[in-house]
């Protein structure tokens, strides 16, 4: 018996183990790498060797005028992001679920940026907004409306706000698809009930629709808020960073430390800054769900 299930053991430990040299190979070992990397001055480029430093390229971050406002631009795209990915996505959500004619093809139509790789969502929009040829300008133009035009990613004042639109844009089908799932998957009976004791649509939305998606609301909350902080393809595509510093974001700055000026160790540490960074708003957004009444 014995002889049998170590026979057994043996056959399913053969199949798990090229799996597990792959995962530690390509996803353990990076990982331990890249925090010993923070904790150290490389770059390898110049040095032999990473100088062990220990918490000092954190502690340098603090007194870098670039990281900070690189920190500065991240929050705002994240807060801008995340506000108007939450609220676009549940309105259209419950337009696509309230049962009017034409909603399947609004669903299909708002998901279609997903498939859309987001480099290639970049090069779109480099030529939607440009100053002098981009279609934006053009159309409110001939709606006579030419005082609105702007330099859209040249103006330090309005680039990193038409990232966040370009981003919404993307994304918004994805948290829609999540959010109409969580809807349809609230039992009826809870509206008729409501309805029987005279509660108008808005009495619903609060006290029936909110609390029964409140692990939707995490779920999209998390990633959400991951995605608005990782932010990356955007300015590096559209942008590269510009005009000067006003779309640089941290994986952008992290980015650009690792790769362009090989300084692997500073750069290593501000990504594990970023990851803190997505904790804890991924703590933050379930925390305020979980305590707030309507989620109750």
């Amino acid at each position: 018996m014995r002889i049998g299930l170590r026979k057994h053991f043996s056959i399913i430990a053969l199949f798990i183990l090229p799996s597990m040299l792959i995962v530690g190979l390509f996803m353990v070992y990076p990982l331990f790498h890249s925090i010993y990397l923070s904790l150290t001055e490389f770059n390898f480029v110049y040095s032999d060797k990473p100088l062990f430093v220990g918490l000092g390229n954190y502690i340098d971050m603090f007194s870098d005028q670039q990281f900070l406002i690189a920190t500065r631009n991240t929050l705002i795209f994240a807060v801008c992001f995340f506000t108007l990915l939450m609220v676009f996505s549940l309105a259209i959500a419950l337009l696509v679920t309230s049962g009017l004619r034409g909603m399947k093809i609004l669903r299909t139509i708002v998901f279609m940026p997903v498939i859309v790789a987001l480099s290639l969502t970049g090069v779109i929009f480099q030529w939607i907004l440009n100053e002098r040829f981009g279609v934006l300008n053009h159309v409110l133009e001939l709606l006579h409306l030419d005082f609105l035009a702007r330099n859209w990613l040249g103006d330090p004042d309005v680039a990193l706000y038409s990232l966040v639109l370009v981003s919404v844009w993307r994304y918004t089908g994805i948290v829609m698809i999540l959010f109409v799932a969580g809807l349809q998957a609230i039992p009826e009976d809870l509206y008729e009930a409501a309805k029987l004791d005279g509660a108008n649509w808005w009495n619903r939305l609060v006290y029936v629709t909110l609390p029964n998606l409140k692990e939707t609301f995490i779920v999209t909350g998390v990633w959400g808020a991951m995605n608005s902080i990782k932010v990356f393809e955007q300015p590096f595509v559209m942008t590269y960073g510009g005009p000067g510093t006003a779309t640089s974001t941290l994986y952008f700055y992290s980015w650009r430390n690792s790769f362009e000026f090989f300084e692997m160790g500073y750069g290593s540490s501000i990504a594990y800054f970023v990851a803190v960074l997505v904790l804890v708003a991924s703590a933050i957004n379930i925390f305020v769900i979980n305590r707030n009444k309507h989620f109750a």
